[in-house]
């Protein structure tokens, strides 16, 4: 049985309830799914500060758990993702980084609707540093803070979809990367709204860990992903 811990960096519990539910529905019969967050730290991870505040309280809560074969960190922005590959030699997969190599075999331009605009410059980066820059069209900002997204009585839904519906007509955009762990309950509706593909990262990672665990694949410990110290 492969044992997957999903890591929600921030500490609001709604939202890792909502990632682990998603968790549950990507993954394998045989998946067991144990999604936490830290009890310190931001709320919700929203540009390069959160995401520096939040670093601790991830790292702390990773350390603690123990009998996994892969991790997920549900944070589009791959928060703290080279840093855990450091703690452990079980596969860690980004949700932002899962999203988009899925994407890029599913069209040959995507766009990225993420939540807010001091978001977007990470995002952009990160398309960079995985060298997936030039097949991503563009990345757009929804204007939908991140909790936003935990509320039923708000817009955040139609926010999200008329920004794929700008993608579609001015990106020629055909598949949309949703850019936020918290929007993971959306995509399948709005993909059927919008008729293309409609990735949510959640749902990339868990699949992408669960086939790097059966291929009994592990996180190479030469160089940059050398074991962490922690005692010096």
């Amino acid at each position: 049985m492969t044992r997957i811990l999903v890591v929600n960096p921030n500490t609001t519990a709604s939202m890792t309830r909502k990632i682990g539910e998603a968790s549950e529905r990507a993954a394998s019969a045989g998946t067991t799914i144990v999604a936490i967050n830290p009890q310190e730290g931001p709320a919700s991870i929203e540009g390069y500060f959160d995401e520096a505040l939040s670093l601790a309280g991830l790292i702390a809560v990773v350390r603690e758990q123990k009998n996994y074969d892969a991790i997920v960190l549900a944070c589009f922005d791959d928060t703290g993702l080279e840093a855990v590959r450091c703690m452990t030699d079980a596969p860690v997969i980004g949700i932002g980084e899962a999203a988009f190599h899925m994407a890029s075999m599913l069209s040959n331009k995507f766009s990225v609707v993420t939540t807010l605009s001091r978001s977007v410059p990470a995002i952009e980066h990160n398309l960079v540093r995985y060298g997936l820059s030039t097949r991503c069209a563009k990345v757009r900002a929804s204007e939908v803070a991140v909790l936003e997204l935990e509320s039923d009585t708000g817009d955040a839904r139609q926010k999200v979809s008329a920004e794929i519906r700008n993608a579609i007509e001015n990106d020629h955009a055909e598949a949309i990367v949703l850019g936020c762990a918290g929007m993971t309950d959306l995509a399948a509706s709005l993909a059927l709204q919008h008729g293309l593909p409609v990735l949510d990262g959640v749902a990339c990672a868990v699949n992408l860990a669960e086939g790097l665990v059966r291929l009994g694949l592990k996180t190479s410990k030469l160089g940059g992903y050398a074991p962490a110290v922690f005692d010096k």
